[in-house]
């Protein structure tokens, strides 16, 4: 009789560990978000063989040495370009192509372009997800009279769809940067 007591606890203890045993032992995948040291904005016309190119390159991150920012040349007044955003990332051989990827997950990403104050110019955006919501690597960017002043590019990752814009899109800034451009 104890042997049989003896079993009979020692199978319900075993039910017990099993039924008590978690599920949830397996991590749910994290979507990392993207490394970017470049992005390249390039912005040329019907007639134009060289495109104008907004760049700016920060190949140590967070490290001490700010990102090196160039502009090409100034835009013409009266004029529209059609953009196009690429994305790097070269802390790796050869460098990856990050636009791929956030076009692949248009869902979860979009670019805000935000004029400056002096600044004459509009944007339209030009790709959308698949549900019609703005995804912005590729664009119409419009020049009125001269000016200048500063336009910058604000890729957030998860935003709210649809949005009326920057602010109310909630998100991860996954990157932002401003230029400082000419319309002459």
């Amino acid at each position: 009789m104890n042997k049989f007591k003896f079993l009979s606890v020692l199978f319900f203890s075993g039910l017990l560990f099993t039924a008590c045993s978690s599920d949830d032992d397996v991590p749910e995948p994290v979507n990392e978000e993207e490394v970017i040291t470049t992005l390249t904005v390039s912005l040329s016309t019907d007639g134009s063989a060289t495109p104008i190119t907004l760049i700016t390159r920060d190949l140590d991150g967070d490290g001490p040495n700010p990102p090196v920012i160039t502009v090409s040349g100034n835009l013409a007044a009266g004029t529209t370009y059609n953009g196009t955003i690429v994305l790097l990332n070269e802390t790796v051989t050869p460098p990856e192509n990050i636009t791929e990827e956030v076009e692949e997950e248009d869902d979860e990403h979009q670019f805000f372009y935000t004029v400056g104050s002096g600044l004459n110019v509009t944007t339209e955006y030009g790709n959308f997800d698949g549900d019609g919501n703005p995804l912005g690597t590729k664009f119409t960017l419009i020049t009125g009279a001269a000016s200048s002043g500063t336009l910058t590019f604000t890729l957030r990752h998860e935003p709210k769809k649809p949005n009326t814009g920057l602010a109310d899109a909630g998100g991860e800034t996954d990157l932002a940067a401003s230029f400082n451009v000419t319309v002459e």
